[in-house]
């Protein structure tokens, strides 16, 4: 199998976030840190990882990051917009995700990233109140502006790429309609400042025509439709999202596709989130949850499939709830109730109750992200990139295609990707017997 092409990562990259919230700070942090030798990257595939290549007994399973051309840690920079004018540090600190001796220990650096000004409409996230914000005449105009940021970024700081990863608020519920179909009708519709056109999507378009890989962590449309698929192609620059796996969706494509391994049946799955963050604020508005309940309700269905196991999975009841409660900050609590039944149809139940630091969760997926999304530009891939379907609660898939949840096949599936890049034989799990 002949290597494809990888051009290699020379030179510094810019990683740059709308939203420089809980999640993208404790990501900027956390890699000064490990920078630093003051903490590890726990939860980083590209920095902890392994890979086997070849048969087993080859013996041969290097670290990803020594086995494809990643940037180094070192190389990367950090920019980013925000709706508030804190610095990195300050915004660090408000989250509390971080205890602060560690932010006090890199607080030079921090307090040197300080955010541009952001693109923001209190209509798509009603429960923030913008005070750092963009002015403009249209969308057109505004995503114009962050072309320009973007341009002005890589020039200051010294950046061979960019990369740029949505790690802003959730907006409302947005679903494709006519104004998302072709980038002329998308473009058209920016110039009317139509009301279909989100401020996520402003950045993705900007991005694009910046020729900046652009991943959307948040459940937003953003990337997801036509027009932005077809943008990304014209422009040949890698797109992916939406919506970090984190909490309770990780814990779902984990249990799921073991509960289908064996063959046990579900009748129900009850779902509850306290949440204390930006994040819970936000999701506090039922516009906004809309948007949040949709990427939570797919993975299920998917993972089950349901029309090949009616008598499994057929008539179950899935319901997610998530509940804003200010005095848990960042330490979010999602509670499980699952209602399966075995052998003869007998009843049994499983209880889960995961009390985790979601932007802990979510800060090692910023990093991945932002590093695989730059390799596969270097590789000259372009448009979805649904290999990396891992991170994500709602991965995009190209259209007529339903998205991988399992886990288990997604990193597989990556792992492969990776392999093929470099030339080395896909792993099949086939026994011994096979290769002798």
């Amino acid at each position: 199998m002949s290597t494809k092409q990888v051009l290699p990562a020379s030179g510094k990259l810019g990683i740059l976030t709308p939203g420089m919230g809980a999640v993208s700070t404790t990501f900027m942090a956390g890699v000064e840190l490990a920078r630093q030798g003051l903490g590890q990257p726990i939860g980083s595939l590209t920095q902890m990882g392994h890979i086997r290549l070849g048969k087993r007994t080859d013996n041969r399973s290097p670290l990803i990051k020594d086995f494809v051309p990643l940037t180094e840690m070192d190389d990367i920079v950090f920019g980013g917009w925000d709706i508030f004018e804190d610095s990195a540090y300050d915004a660090a600190l408000n989250a509390g995700v971080l205890p602060k001796e560690q932010l006090d220990s890199i607080g030079d650096f921090l307090k040197g990233i300080k955010p541009m000004k952001a693109v923001f409409d209190q209509r798509y996230v009603k429960k923030l109140e913008g005070t750092h914000v963009k002015g403009g005449e249209n969308w057109m105009d505004l995503a114009d502006q962050v072309r320009q940021d973007i341009r002005d970024f890589k020039a200051n700081n010294d950046c061979e790429r960019l990369v740029m990863v949505w790690c802003g608020s959730t907006e409302i519920f947005l679903a494709p309609g006519d104004v998302h179909q072709t980038i002329d009708s998308m473009e058209a519709a920016m110039r009317e400042h139509h009301d279909q056109i989100a401020p996520s999507m402003i950045y993705a378009y900007a991005a694009l025509m910046e020729g900046v890989p652009y991943v959307n962590g948040a459940p937003n449309l953003s990337c997801d439709f036509p027009a932005m698929v077809a943008l990304s192609k014209r422009e040949g620059v890698p797109i992916f999202g939406k919506d970090f796996k984190t909490g309770q969706t990780l814990m779902k494509t984990i249990l799921a596709p073991g509960f289908k391994a064996r063959m046990l049946g579900l009748s129900g799955w009850f779902s509850t989130n306290i949440l204390g963050n930006r994040d819970g604020e936000v999701l506090d508005d039922p516009e906004s949850f809309k948007t949040k309940e949709e990427s939570k309700l797919s993975v299920l269905d998917t993972i089950l499939q349901p029309d090949l196991y009616p008598q499994l999975y057929k008539d179950l009841y899935h319901k997610v709830r998530i509940n804003y409660y200010p005095p848990r900050g960042d330490n979010k609590e999602g509670w499980d109730n699952i209602d399966i039944f075995g052998w003869m149809g007998q009843k049994m139940q499983i209880k889960v109750d995961f009390l985790c630091k979601d932007s802990i969760l979510a800060a090692p997926i910023v990093l991945d992200l932002a590093l695989f999304m730059d390799l596969a530009s270097r590789a000259g891939m372009m448009g979805i990139q649904e290999w990396l379907s891992f991170y994500l609660k709602s991965p995009q898939a190209a259209e007529g295609l339903d998205p991988e949840h399992d886990l288990f096949i997604q990193l597989m599936k990556m792992k492969n990707n990776l392999r093929h890049l470099m030339g080395e034989d896909l792993i099949t799990h086939l026994g011994t017997e096979y290769y002798d």
